[in-house]
């Protein structure tokens, strides 16, 4: 099963920056697939939608990725480097607990809500929407949420406080906010980081 070839397919993917042989057409239809996936879900596009994106053959594709669901978890995989790269980098330089979540959030929605197909797709396709890849694709996202779970446990908060509970309403709200941001609405990746961790702020350290 797909599952049991992601190895392969992890240790050749394409990560954002690395040069690649001239003749390869990995990037290309990785590039493909994840504007696919992004744009019709997994289920909604086909590898021959793929294969017609970057001008081959259907059974070209086969040569660079044993399936559908190996080419999911190489996209889905490179959109989660690129999301803790910047959360990473955004929080580096910060000490303060709830300044450095503050921007590990505008880190996260500028990735998700900016024209990033891969970063979208993680958003987008859930491990549960592909029962053959989710292993594979499990284990990059607990990678990436323990990232935020380290981020909540610097906080300042009351010994009984749920902080998982906490992450897990965070990030829901964070990638919600995929399905109704409009960048001419007012509200900058930014703006919008501020009020979440302003309100979850307000609500851990006041509880009811």
């Amino acid at each position: 099963m797909a599952t049991s070839r992601a190895s392969s397919v992890l240790a050749a993917r394409v990560t954002p920056g690395a040069s690649v042989h001239a003749n390869s057409r990995a990037p290309q239809l990785l590039d493909a697939a994840a504007q696919l996936f992004c744009r019709h879900g997994y289920e909604g596009t086909t590898v021959r939608d793929i294969a017609r994106a970057v001008g081959m053959l259907p059974g070209s594709l086969y040569c660079h990725f044993a399936t559908k669901e190996d080419l999911l978890v190489a996209v889905y995989l490179r959109g989660v480097e690129q999301i803790c790269a910047a959360v990473q980098s955004a929080v580096q330089p910060l000490t303060e607990p709830w300044a450095r979540l503050e921007a590990a959030c505008v880190a996260h929605l500028e990735s998700i809500l900016r024209d990033d197909a891969y970063a979208r797709v993680v958003v987008r396709v859930r491990p549960a929407d592909v029962p053959a890849a989710a292993g594979s694709m499990t284990v990059e996202r607990n990678r990436y949420e323990a990232m935020w779970s380290s981020l909540l446990a610097e906080l300042p908060l009351p010994p009984r406080t749920d902080r998982k509970a906490a992450r897990l309403m965070l990030l829901g709200a964070l990638n919600w906010s995929q399905n109704w941001y409009r960048p001419d609405g007012g509200a900058t990746p930014r703006k919008l980081a501020r009020q979440f961790t302003a309100l979850l702020r307000q609500g851990l350290e006041n509880p009811a």
